[in-house]
């Protein structure tokens, strides 16, 4: 490659980091992320236990408790479709009003898409939920990805990209990330996620989120850049 090409790479690279880097983070970590733990999943027709799955599992069961029962059945509730609808249709009805219409597409296509890749993907890897013990909240859907994962984290991350431009955006990217730790960790808690299936929820729906947000702030871009 001629010496002016890469130079011209560099300063791209220089001027572009912080583009760079979120997608880096945003896209291409969590999709090498999935695409390892999907291999072996697929590989294995869904049987597939990762070496960290039931030691963690077995962690947090032997700490259970009547109180600590209660706490992490009332977060995981936060993950169920009706809360998550009722939010959902929260943060929509507000953009809409204020006439964010481009945002409230955003924040849809978002969410919406997540829980049909979830659906879908589920269906495709048919891993079967863990049976450690019997859980208090027992559920009987396909276990990879996680629901709840991939739910709260595309709700969270496109929060985070539509306040961003907000003064107060690290108070929302720190609650962002304690709603979506907790929620999975819920999931692990009461037995019905492997942590592989929770981390994959949370790869596919980040790297989903980070691509429409990508693909948004190319279309802006061009937009301000064409004359009237």
């Amino acid at each position: 490659m001629p010496a002016f090409q890469l130079g011209s790479a560099h300063t791209l690279v220089v001027k572009k980091w912080p583009q760079v880097v979120a997608l880096f983070c945003g896209i291409l970590l969590p999709l090498l992320l999935l695409g390892e733990l999907a291999e072996d999943v697929w590989e294995d027709k869904g049987e597939y236990r990762f070496a960290f799955d039931e030691p963690i599992l077995h962690f947090l069961h032997a700490r259970a408790t009547p109180h600590r029962d209660s706490l992490w059945s009332f977060v995981t509730d936060f993950g169920r479709p009706p809360l998550m609808l009722a939010m959902g249709a929260c943060v929509v009805g507000f953009l809409w009003i204020q006439k964010r219409r481009g945002d409230a597409a955003f924040f849809l296509a978002s969410v919406t898409g997540a829980a049909i890749l979830n659906v879908v993907a589920k269906l495709v890897f048919g891993r079967t939920r863990p049976d450690l013990w019997i859980s208090i909240a027992p559920e009987t859907s396909f276990s990879f990805p996680s629901g709840h994962a991939m739910a709260t984290m595309a709700m969270a991350a496109a929060l985070v990209v539509l306040a961003w431009p907000a003064r107060g955006r690290f108070a929302i990217l720190a609650g962002a990330i304690v709603f979506v730790v907790a929620v999975g960790l819920s999931r692990l808690y009461l037995g019905v996620h492997y942590p592989s299936d929770v981390l994959g929820g949370w790869c596919a729906a980040l790297a989903w989120v980070s691509g429409l947000a990508a693909i948004r702030s190319r279309r802006s871009q061009r937009e301000k850049s064409t004359p009237e």
